[in-house]
């Protein structure tokens, strides 16, 4: 080989040393950089010179021109990348509802520095001391006062829950705007990892990194599927929706409870809209959710996945009371909903306290049931239904208010527990002599089960409650002394008995019997649990994260004691190529000033 052309290949020594010890540097000073992906240099042999061609030779006699910086390669293992995104957006999903049963058992354990405990058995133990002295106006007052600090204190725990509410609602519009805000920039680096990579010499290994990191943490929030084209791009499943697609993403909106304010994210693409009269879009979301809640939440299915989809189980959709757990149909739809299943449990809790308090007053004023056929005026109009409760009116009657009506403990903040009616009604004597009489009769006002979210001014829960005023004026209307003078100790123990029942469960799919004293203690013992499951599976896929990160470092992390070994291979070979040009450079100058050549 000439000598001259000799300087190819040292000077292909100094180009490649010199590229891979910037690639080197360049890992150095990203070792701590979130998301970086080690680089690798790969060299190749340069094209070969032919000197001569000879038929009867096994090959041509060829000489090489040195040494190469064939491509940078982006260290990354597909497989782990996946199995990463896949369960840390499992663990996401578990460390949201850990989070969230911590919150509850903070709101139920923890009241301006007073357990909710403390306050029912207040209430219990004024109920006992009633039982031993009913006429006294010391135990009546402390009586009516308990009652009134329960339902204070019931109210300001389930405000607490609405609140956190509130609080997962409002992260639930952020992770949408952070979602749709990484759709956008996915596409953005998905173009320009194409123009570079376009001409097939250079690769966008640093915008690969940014664009590997979005999807890490796009996968904490959903469940997301991934490829890669041909050209580079990466295509986007979100919840088995196209997300990002080419060049274009396709945004998720929220759609606003008008009633709640709670957001129910949707995809825009699928949903249909009528254009209203001030040119805003209507959307109708029926079939275009961002997330079935309805499915079983199951690692199985995958059901178990991303951090936003947690938020909204937790939050569920509407605030729940005693109704979403009357019977197992309504109480599908809030099991799921950890939220939502403590707010009905807890308002459940209330609600019976405060409905059995209040029949037992009613019976000692002589409430009872119409019997068969009703009361029935002469003119035909119904006063009292078949099965309703009611009482004739009677002011001077014993537990009743100056009105006539049955004295309540705990009263309906939105309408009334009775209302009166009158009518010209048909009276047998106890001799049989049948006349007509104006009646007026107190009719209880029974609640309207069967519509929940519409109907909550007839319901006896937690937001609709509060104790009579009347009677936190007058405690002494009580009174619990017979027309004949004596005690009403009936009536006292009556109330004792009823929170000793062992009748009330959590919900339909819990078959244990408690009282109303047990019934806080199942309450709180159910979150525990369920939050200690929750923290186990958390701790758990914690560790399953970690290991496949782990992995996944050994492949892609930045190592500094290989790369400061690679940093002195690297300056040696660029040495070793100086020190070649140099003794080529004296055979040079002495051929040419020593030899005279």
């Amino acid at each position: 080989m000439p000598l001259m052309g000799s300087l190819y290949i040292g000077n292909s020594g100094l180009q490649t040393s010199q590229n891979a010890l910037n690639t080197t540097a360049h890992n150095l000073s990203n070792i701590d950089t979130t998301g970086y992906v080690r680089q690798q240099v790969q060299q190749s042999s340069k094209s070969y010179m032919t000197l001569s061609v000879n038929p009867k030779s096994i090959s041509n006699q060829e000489t090489g021109l040195g040494v190469t910086y064939s491509r940078v390669k982006h260290i990354r293992d597909y497989f782990l990348d996946k199995a990463y995104r896949r369960e840390s957006g499992r663990s996401m999903f578990y460390q949201v509802s850990s989070e969230v049963m911590e919150e509850v058992e903070s709101q139920l354990g923890e009241m301006n520095g007073e357990a909710f405990q403390a306050t029912l058995t207040d209430f219990w133990t004024s109920i006992q001391e009633l039982a031993k002295d009913p006429s006294s106006s010391v135990t009546q007052g402390l009586f009516v006062q308990s009652a009134a600090e329960f339902v204070q204190k019931a109210q300001a725990v389930y405000d607490g829950f609405c609140a956190y509410q509130n609080n997962l609602n409002a992260q639930v519009k952020e992770q949408v705007d952070l979602i749709n805000d990484y759709g956008k920039k996915i596409v953005t680096l998905n173009e320009s990892i194409r123009v570079i990579e376009a001409g097939g010499v250079e690769s966008a290994n640093d915008l690969r990194d940014a664009r590997d990191q979005l999807l890490d943490e796009l996968a904490e929030m959903a469940n997301i599927d991934f490829a890669e084209d041909i050209h580079g791009s990466v295509w986007v499943k979100l919840e088995g929706m196209d997300f990002v697609k080419g060049d274009r993403s396709y945004e998720i909106g929220l759609d606003v409870d008008e009633s709640t304010g709670f957001y129910t994210p949707f995809w825009y693409q699928s949903a249909s809209y009528r254009i209203l009269p001030n040119g805003e879009k209507e959307y109708n979301i029926d079939g275009a959710e961002v997330f079935n809640l309805n499915k079983e939440i199951s690692t199985n299915l995958n059901t178990d996945i991303g951090g936003l989809k947690a938020m909204l189980l937790a939050r569920g959709d509407h605030r729940a009371d005693y109704t979403d757990v009357a019977n197992a149909k309504a109480y599908d739809k809030v099991s799921q909903s950890v939220l939502m299943n403590v707010q009905a449990e807890f308002d459940q809790l209330i609600h019976n306290v405060a409905t059995k308090v209040n029949e037992i007053l009613a019976a000692a004023a002589g409430v009872t049931q119409a019997e068969a056929g009703g009361i029935v005026a002469v003119d035909g109009t119904v006063l009292v239904k078949e099965g309703e409760k009611y009482c004739v009116n009677d002011p001077d009657g014993y537990m009743r208010k100056d009105d006539g009506s049955p004295i309540q403990m705990f009263a309906k903040v939105s309408s009334e527990g009775y209302r009166k009616v009158t009518g010209i009604v048909e009276v047998t004597d106890a001799e049989g002599n049948k006349t007509q009489k104006e009646m007026e009769y107190w009719v209880y006002n029974e609640e309207d089960n069967d519509i929940p979210g519409e109907a909550r001014e007839t319901l006896y829960s937690i937001q609709n409650i509060q104790v009579d005023d009347e009677l936190m004026q007058k405690p002494s209307m009580l009174g619990l002394r017979l027309p004949d003078g004596s005690e009403d100790k009936a009536t006292a123990e009556s109330l004792k008995a009823a929170f000793m029942e062992e009748a009330y469960s959590l919900n339909p799919n819990v078959k244990k019997k408690a009282s109303l004293i047990d019934y806080y203690d199942d309450l709180v013992a159910q979150i525990a649990n369920s939050g200690y499951a929750f923290r186990s599976i958390y701790a758990n896929q914690e560790d399953t994260v970690n290991s496949i990160y782990a992995a996944k470092e050994q492949v892609a992390g930045v190592s500094s004691d290989e790369e400061l070994s690679n940093m002195i291979k690297f300056q040696n070979a660029y040495n070793a190529s100086s020190r070649y040009i140099n003794v080529l450079d004296e055979m040079l100058e002495h051929l040419l000033s020593t030899l005279g050549v």
